[in-house]
């Protein structure tokens, strides 16, 4: 390796991510200096002269013209014979600047100095990446899928850093392939070894939270606020808002035009459910909005319990409590109260179609169960679990957690 060819690597600050010009030239002038010092033992009376613009880096030794033979520290002190082999002008007592080639160090200080610059630079980086996330945290970034793992999907952004999206991090129907573009938000930045780990996130409700902010002008400016998100990632999601304008409707404005404004964060959310709700402090009218699509026909708060018990018609049951009982959780979730539900009419009822449980058991089971003539609750329940396995093929757990939810109804 001749000197330009360590000149133009060191000079080269293109390839260096993450770090400004003057502090790249700082730790070139450090690392120089390390070396001058590991040769001549001090480096007081050295100048390191960076020069980004020319390519090029000047190494200076200042020395104090002396008679000669009178030299004490050669490093400090120049005869005046050699002196005015340099500039025949000096007389004893001057400053000397001479200038040292780079090639005079050796070769082994040369790349001992490289590496130590290489590590120095490495280390910047990796500070620099990671106050840069950590400044980030809650923002949306986009980037590239690289690498798929079974466990992670490695991103990189547009200056090519990289990040990591866990696979408990994405929703369930995330599908992705290398060179997808993913947005995602940054959850939190650690130091690892210390190499930056920074995690992004598809199912926090931070990340539903920005995407409302860039969809919906309202929120970003501040005249709608987002009181609280609460999400089954792929499945449901509840957003309260509240607006600080009385001209502004905020689930209109949230919901758009023909639901134009919604429907770009359902698609990047895999068709997630979204109901946006009015905000209130009325414990009684946020449970109400918050157990929507299902109409409410009476609700009994227990505030010292943090409870609140649910009336509702037979048919709006199965409403409230959702495909998977995401409805209620979210709803519980959303207002902070434990929700139970109760049929209003209870006390009369003889029976109840299966189909009103389509939201707790799987459609093809009840149409099982239709198919022998079972179309009631009762009518499943006056049979015994060896019956019902042998005349529906059915999997004894299988119905093992439908006589359960069946049971539920009737206690």
């Amino acid at each position: 390796m001749n000197t330009q060819e360590i000149v133009e690597s060191f000079s080269n600050f293109k390839e260096f991510k993450n770090i400004d010009r003057v502090t790249m030239m700082n730790i070139l002038e450090e690392v120089f200096k390390n070396m001058i010092a590991k040769k001549y033992g001090d480096d007081e009376n050295f100048d390191v002269i960076v020069n980004p613009d020319k390519g090029d880096i000047e190494i200076w030794r200042n020395r104090v013209v002396v008679e000669d033979g009178a030299v004490e520290d050669d490093n400090a002190e120049i005869e005046y014979s050699k002196a005015i082999q340099i500039e025949p002008d000096f007389e004893i007592g001057e400053e000397v600047a001479e200038e040292l080639k780079l090639d005079s160090f050796g070769r082994r200080n040369i790349l001992a100095m490289r590496q130590n610059l290489i590590s120095k630079i490495h280390e910047l980086e990796k500070d620099s990446l990671y106050k840069l996330y950590k400044d980030r945290v809650g923002e949306i970034v986009t980037g590239e899928v690289y690498q798929i793992w079974k466990r992670e999907i490695l991103v990189l952004d547009d200056e090519g850093n990289e990040l990591i999206l866990p696979k408990s991090e994405q929703i369930p129907s995330d599908f992705f392939k290398k060179g997808d573009a993913v947005r995602a938000v940054v959850l939190k930045v650690d130091m690892k070894n210390n190499n930056p780990i920074i995690v992004l996130s598809r199912t926090s409700p931070v990340f539903l939270e920005r995407l409302f902010e860039l969809e919906v002008p309202e929120i970003f400016d501040g005249l709608i606020t987002i009181k609280n998100i609460v999400r089954e990632p792929g499945e449901r999601a509840k957003v309260a808002v509240e607006s600080y304008d009385d001209r502004v409707d905020p689930v209109g404005a949230c919901v758009g035009m023909k639901g134009s404004r919604i429907h770009g964060i359902v698609r990047e959310l895999r068709n997630e459910n979204i109901d946006v709700i009015n905000f209130t402090t009325n414990p009684s009218l946020y449970i109400t909005r918050s157990l929507s699509p299902a109409k409410i026909s009476s609700i009994n708060i227990k505030e010292d319990e943090m409870r609140a018990d649910v009336f509702l018609n037979p048919d709006q049951v199965s409403l409230a409590i959702g495909k998977g009982g995401h409805n209620i959780k979210l709803a519980s979730k959303l207002t902070g109260y434990e929700i139970d539900v109760y049929r209003e009419s209870d006390e009369d009822l003889d029976d109840v179609n299966l189909d009103e449980f389509n939201y707790e058991i799987e459609s093809w089971i009840i149409d099982t169960f239709k198919s022998i003539g079972l179309d009631t609750a009762k009518s499943v329940l006056e049979l015994s679990k060896e019956d019902l396995v042998q005349r529906t093929d059915l999997e004894e757990e299988s119905i093992e957690n439908v006589l359960n939810i069946l049971k539920a109804e009737f206690e």
